[in-house]
């Protein structure tokens, strides 16, 4: 078994984060600036509860930083973890990309 250092971002937990539609929202709302949880939810038509537990998920992937003010939740994007899922996909991206120029090569050889 392949052990995570513990510095290494966790890909799991990240794309787990990032596979639900109001998850992905809440994140493009916040690379805007940070924002109280209150103002994330207004845009959906979820409860402030279920607002409240998808920015848990969004923690604990590391995706975002929750700060408390009072009675005020203040919630601001973590670009590192998106920066490593980006590096994990563009790896896959240009293998699939170098398949594919192999095959569209093999296969113009073959007409001929």
């Amino acid at each position: 078994m392949v052990e995570r250092q513990a510095n290494e971002p966790d890909l799991d937990a990240i794309f787990g984060a990032l596979a639900h539609p109001t998850r992905r929202a809440l994140l493009e709302q916040l690379a805007a600036g940070p924002a109280s949880v209150g103002d994330l939810a207004d845009p959906h038509d979820v409860s402030l509860a279920a607002v409240s537990k998808h920015l848990q998920v969004l923690e604990d992937a590391g995706l975002i930083e929750v700060e408390k003010d009072g009675r005020v939740r203040r919630c601001h994007l973590e670009a590192a973890p998106l920066s490593a899922a980006f590096g994990w996909l563009t790896r896959y991206r240009v293998f699939w990309e170098d398949r594919l120029d192999a095959l569209a090569i093999h296969l113009e050889n073959e007409d001929q």
